[in-house]
């Protein structure tokens, strides 16, 4: 893992989390049954994560260079209202997000994998890097995290966004038994 000084006062203005999808929100495998048809694996913890974000005020996103009704169907089921797909040069797709959420880069934060997603990772406030992303991503990536894509590595830049905003202890104690 991987954080620098200025991480966690990066993490305290972040209001909206875009994700890429193959190799962060899922191990970048692509499964083709025997018709054809096509299949991805995505991490219940990271879909938790999601969820919980929207609940305590965050905003979410997905640029992906690829086009699949999976996404669709994910992001639906997860409440990510703006996805932006095929889009394999994802500059367009950042512009467009930043003026329909109306932030600024500091308040943007991205989630990827590999050099695709260079071009917004290096305009965003908070950059962050799956466990296995190239090595260009990590260089610079403000939080890089243990876990794989699609292993957990969203959740846990969620978890570092949640805590650095003081919300992270909120939530574990709606959830302890008393």
């Amino acid at each position: 893992m991987k954080i620098t000084e200025d991480a966690f006062s990066r993490a305290q203005k972040i209001k909206l989390i875009i994700f890429d999808i193959d190799g962060t929100l899922t191990d970048g495998g692509i499964y083709i049954s025997a018709s054809g048809e096509m299949f991805k694996a995505f991490n219940c913890q990271d879909g938790f994560g999601i969820v919980t974000a929207h609940k305590l005020g965050l905003q979410t996103a997905i640029i992906t260079g690829r086009e699949s009704v999976i996404t669709l169907n994910r992001a639906k089921e997860l409440g990510i209202t703006a996805v932006k797909q095929g889009q394999m040069d994802k500059r367009n797709a950042y512009k467009e997000l930043k003026a329909e959420f109306n932030l600024t880069d500091e308040e943007i934060a991205y989630v990827g994998d590999d050099i695709i997603d260079l071009p917004v990772l290096v305009q965003v406030g908070f950059r962050a890097a799956v466990g296995n992303a190239n090595i260009a991503v990590k260089e610079r990536a403000h939080f890089v995290a243990e876990n794989d894509g699609g292993k957990g590595a969203v959740r846990e830049v969620l978890e570092f966004i949640l805590k650095s905003q003081g919300k992270w202890a909120e939530l574990v104690h709606q959830y302890e038994i008393i």
